[in-house]
């Protein structure tokens, strides 16, 4: 079977669930990974309502749609972030609470596991997401940074997502960290480190998505050719993005606002962008990924609806060709054999 092509809500929430599955199925989506905001996923109503998930799959189902993962990025977010006021606004109230940051810290791990037993209950593996970071303030190394403080931060991220891991693990359940600025993992040797600290667990893995590596300077392909990366991609988001360095503004972006032309990048629809998106299929056929691609739709200049439908084109003409099986230039020796 191909890989399904699924649409990531998380952009999506301003309108609820039953809005947009009519149209995902009509722009020819196979499903959608629901976050779980916006009313598109609810974790507290999947674990003490029995029959909310039975309800969201048959909505999904009413229109042809599947679900293969859910993701809680910003629930994710606020477990080893410094909590400020940013994060009341992305955060559900009763994990937001009183505000008191060491208490959002808590309760977000704990919706975080929640998060894994809401899956199993919908009948899926993978939930994506973030971790959020204790030590990405620290990225610049300026006041100078002791390699200790590092390694502090990293066994603070084993710490807090060993016990969330274990219900991961106990639901039968994966994570997929998305590779991401401001989090624990946000380029290849973060990414290496973030596995060691935890020992290398299989329930923790990782939902691929080029566009955050292409701006940093990296080959997103690259990284897909990494041991210890391609055996823990667990889910993939189709995402494009473009620098625009013009000499006068750079890869920090200047504090300017997405969609803003002074930025030195910005998203893209896919396609649109600089993301090799045919390269980066014949890696997943190396790896063997057969889960989702999954569109994470973002372009500030373009209208999203014709972006989505746009998108779902774009893959199945760049991306869904299947892997050769054999040698090219095999029927060489088998022609001369039947001679």
């Amino acid at each position: 079977m191909p890989r399904p092509i699924t649409l990531f809500t998380g952009q999506w929430a301003d309108q609820p669930l039953e809005h947009w599955a009519p149209k995902v199925a009509e722009w020819g989506y196979d499903g959608i990974e629901l976050p779980c905001w916006g009313g598109h996923f609810d974790v507290k109503k999947a674990l003490e309502d029995g029959s909310y998930c039975k309800q969201r799959k048959e909505l999904l189902g009413r229109y042809g749609l599947n679900c293969w993962a859910i993701s809680a990025h910003l629930v994710g977010q606020a477990v080893l972030d410094p909590i400020d006021e940013r994060h009341k606004a992305i955060l559900p109230p009763h994990v937001w609470g009183d505000g008191d940051p060491k208490g959002v810290n808590e309760r977000a791990a704990e919706e975080l596991k929640d998060t894994a037993r809401a899956a199993a209950k919908l009948g899926v593996s993978v939930v994506n997401g973030f971790t959020g970071s204790s030590i990405w303030h620290m990225l610049y190394a300026f006041p100078p940074t002791p390699t200790s403080m590092i390694d502090a931060g990293f066994r603070k991220f084993a710490d807090v997502f060993n016990p969330i891991l274990d219900v991961f693990k106990q639901e039968g359940v994966r994570f997929g960290l998305e590779v991401h600025p401001t989090e624990i993992a946000f380029d290849t040797y973060s990414a290496l480190k973030a596995i060691d600290a935890v020992d290398g667990r299989p329930e923790f893995g990782f939902n691929y998505d080029p566009s955050h590596l292409l701006w940093q300077g990296m080959n997103p392909a690259h990284y897909l050719r990494e041991p210890k990366i391609r055996e823990r991609i667990y889910h993939v988001h189709v995402k494009d993005v473009a620098t625009t360095l013009d000499g006068r503004t750079g890869l920090l972006s200047s504090h300017l606002d997405f969609g803003d032309p002074r930025r030195g990048w910005d998203f893209r629809s896919p396609g649109r962008g600089q993301v090799d998106f045919a390269e980066i299929a014949r890696e997943l056929n190396l790896i063997g990924y057969e889960g989702p691609l999954s569109v994470e739709w973002e372009d500030p200049g373009m209208d999203r609806e014709f972006g989505a439908a746009e998108a779902v084109q774009f893959i199945k003409r760049t991306m869904m060709f299947p892997a050769a099986g054999r040698a090219f230039d095999s029927a060489f020796a088998e022609g001369q054999s039947r001679a």
